[in-house]
């Protein structure tokens, strides 16, 4: 086995080693997800965590690793007598593949045991032997969804739940989720994100002496991984000593009012969703508290808190850019400061007019972490909780790591200047851009959209009606959009299965199976029917029949737009971009692939190449310029290469098109005679034609592409509160399965 490349030997990513760090601390921080581009040792560093995790004492034989002092009451393999038999091993890293099945992870049912010696034995999955260790998930915005649920269900109750093949099992699965993805490969489901205690965003480094060093020791560590991590072995030691100690010093850390104030007050700045992340902020102060050996949290210990659980927990759109805004973060934390002074001045001066009557006697806390205000007007972050106050708040902010913006850097968002100077040129510059913007949307409306390049923005999303290809496909790639046989859903049917058992096994075919198999063979031996009546059937291996399940599945949609001039009036445009983006959001829910094609002028672009990432899709949505001439031929062609290329990629996955057009083709060949490079693929024509007289070319088209018609007004679903939906056009069988 290869020795792991050393955690104390990765050059910067510091705050990537502080939140594994105070992950190990504290698992109950809540995990840590990794975003970073490919290449940046987002893997190396995980992996090289375990290393520094202290051993663990498992009950002998269990193979749920309880621990002897405290045995899971339920464990599968018990009950386990408390102080009974034990085995010392490393915590472990297991790691969770993005191609796992349901029952590697959960665990299942032994099929050859239940066939063989007639038992109902269940083997342990993934989350059974990452209890008390680490799961490592990489490329988690990969994971499908319903691995993606199991994840959810034991990270929230620490228990795995298996319910399936006639087995009922329930362990113990409390482990520390680690999990790294590539942004540019699309964003993991909102759920999933929000059990990640921590969040961290890494790049590469930018310094030349530092790449350099980097390179230097990769190759160091290649030539001889032995000898390169007996260099670090020290500092390897001292990380492991320093995170035992501070597990040990973990439940003397106190946490302050004033402190407990601060996260609240932040966390209302900063607009979380929830509860959750005042809770998340919490424990990982207290763990940095308790990391650098300190036995109560300070203000500094809750700012770097926040700058580590706060940033991903402020999405409330899936499709809003994700990212840490640090200087959002920054304004919240100088707004909570801001707050936290002026009670303090509050306060002190209520002290002072009170002092006449004894008040100055009151609130004595010789702990220095009682009501705000008492004792000594420390105030909420007084000296006395180990926080700073006044222009020590300010001279602090500058002492982490990360841009920091302190009350003499923060923008006056108040717009007042002393002379009014500011609010006046303000008033100016706003009059200015208006002018500009109508002078633009003038020369739109004139026609002159390819001169301008202005594009009218979307409105608000709305729900859109279910668009999906109406055949059956293979299940490639779970999802929710289009039917499909996969390893989940309705029972249809039963078949053998092809060399190992790869879904639920069929109960009831099997055991007809055996019955025609075993009335044959007697068959074949006697004449006599009684005999064969009488006769005792066993179940054979070969008499395996599997479950066969039609769910859905995610497909590629390819968005091909009409960005002509014939589009470019603002109101039409608007139209058109509020749609694509509700039928955007609709494939992010779904679980789809999308790519996005325009068409303006005498070409077609392909603006997004086919990718899981959504909010790419909305941000060139939002940038889509208008204008010229409509050449549809040339977006049909493009969009024929673009599945093409696709199918050559993935071949299970099917393409469902969306042409946004009004049909009005001024520009190339004849659309209608280009419709035979589609064929095979399901097809939806939102007819954009609008006013009181409509040419119906967009119907023309959709005719000789064999695909649904669907007027943009119709777009959007109609939901009768307290009735069922209407049936949508496009739920109708296509004519033409992809």
């Amino acid at each position: 086995m290869t020795t792991p490349y050393p955690f104390s030997a990765v050059v910067g990513l510091d705050d990537l080693r502080l939140a594994l760090l105070l992950t190990a601390v504290s698992p109950a921080v809540g995990g840590v997800l990794v975003r970073g581009e490919k290449g940046t040792a987002k893997s190396t560093v995980v992996r090289a965590l375990a290393g520094l995790l202290p051993g663990i004492a498992t009950v002998r034989g269990c193979r749920f690793a309880c621990d002897p002092d405290a045995p899971d009451p339920g464990c599968p393999d018990g009950p386990h007598p408390i102080g009974g038999p034990a085995d010392a091993r490393p915590a472990r890293l297991v790691e969770l593949p993005v191609g796992a099945t349901e029952d590697r992870v959960v665990g299942t049912l032994d099929l050859q045991r239940a066939l063989s010696d007639g038992v109902k034995a269940y083997e342990p999955g993934l989350l059974a032997a990452a209890h008390r260790g680490v799961l490592y998930v990489d490329e988690v915005n990969l994971l499908p969804d319903h691995l993606v649920d199991l994840l959810l269900d034991a990270a929230a109750m620490g228990r795995a739940h298996v319910e399936r093949d006639g087995v009922s099992v329930k362990h113990a699965a409390r482990f520390l989720l680690v999990g790294t993805m590539n942004p540019e490969e699309g964003e993991p489901r909102p759920q999933l994100v929000d059990r990640f205690g921590l969040v961290v965003t890494v790049a590469a480094p930018r310094d030349a002496a530092q790449r350099a060093e980097v390179v230097r020791r990769r190759l160091a560590y290649e030539a001889g991984p032995d000898g390169f991590a007996a260099r670090f072995a020290e500092a390897e030691r001292e990380y492991a000593v320093r995170i035992a100690a501070a597990r040990a010093q973990l439940p003397r850390v106190r946490l302050p009012d004033a402190e407990l104030d601060r996260i609240a007050r932040v966390c209302l700045a900063y607009g979380v969703d929830g509860m959750r992340a005042d809770i998340v902020v919490a424990r990982c102060a207290v763990a940095l508290a308790a990391w650098h050996g300190r036995d109560r949290v300070t203000a500094d210990d809750v700012r770097d808190a926040a700058r580590l659980a706060l940033p991903h927990r402020r999405r409330t759109d899936p499709l809003d850019p994700p990212g840490t805004d640090e200087e959002k973060l920054e304004q919240a934390l100088a707004e909570a400061e801001q707050e936290a002074q002026r009670e303090a001045e509050q306060q002190a001066a209520e002290s002072s007019s009170g002092s006449d009557s004894g008040a100055a006697d009151e609130g004595d806390d010789p702990d220095g972490d009682g009501p705000p205000g008492g004792g000594g007007g420390g105030g909420p972050a007084g000296p006395r909780d180990g926080g700073p106050s006044g222009g020590d708040a300010a001279r602090s902010r500058n002492d982490g790591a990360g841009p920091r913006s302190g009350p003499d850097t923060m923008p006056d968002v108040s717009g007042s200047s002393g002379d009014g100077s500011g609010q006046a040129g303000d008033d100016a510059g706003q009059q200015e851009q208006a002018g500009q913007q109508e002078r633009a949307g003038r020369q739109e409306q004139a026609g002159q959209g390819d001169r301008a390049g202005v594009a009218a923005s979307a409105g608000p999303a709305y729900r859109t009606r279910t668009l999906r290809i109406s055949a059956r496909g293979e299940g490639g790639h779970a999802g929710r959009r289009s039917p499909a046989y996969a390893r989940r859903g309705r029972v249809v049917g039963s078949r053998a299965p092809i060399g190992k058992l790869a879904g639920a096994p069929h109960l009831p075919a099997t055991l007809r199976a055996a019955l025609d198999r075993a009335g044959a063979e007697a068959a074949s031996r006697t004449a006599d029917i009684s005999e064969i009546s009488g006769m005792r059937v066993r179940v054979a291996p070969r008499d395996l029949r599997e479950s066969v399940h039609v769910g859905r599945e995610a497909n590629l949609v390819l968005f091909v737009v009409d960005a002509s001039g014939s589009m470019a009036a603002r109101k039409r445009m608007t139209l058109v971009k509020t749609a694509v983006l509700s039928l955007l959001r609709d494939a992010y829910q779904r679980r789809d692939r999308i790519g996005m094609i325009t068409f303006r002028g005498a070409d077609a672009e392909v603006v997004l190449p086919p990718t899981s990432s959504h909010e790419v899709g909305v941000m060139r949505l939002a940038a889509l310029r208008t204008g010229g001439r409509t050449p549809i031929a040339a977006g049909l062609r493009a969009a024929a290469a673009t599945i093409a290329t696709e199918r050559r990629r993935d071949p299970r996955r099917r393409p469902l098109l969306v042409l946004v057009t009004d049909g009005r083709a001024t520009s190339g060949p004849d659309p209608l005679r280009l419709a035979p490079v589609l064929n095979g693929v399901a097809t939806v024509v939102v007819d954009c034609e609008s006013g009181p007289i409509r040419l119906g070319l967009a119907g023309r088209l959709a005719t000789a592409l064999k695909a649904e018609l669907m007027p943009l007004e119709r777009l959007q679903a109609a939901v009768v509160p307290g009735s069922a939906a209407a049936p949508a056009p496009a739920d109708r069988a296509y004519r033409q399965a992809a």
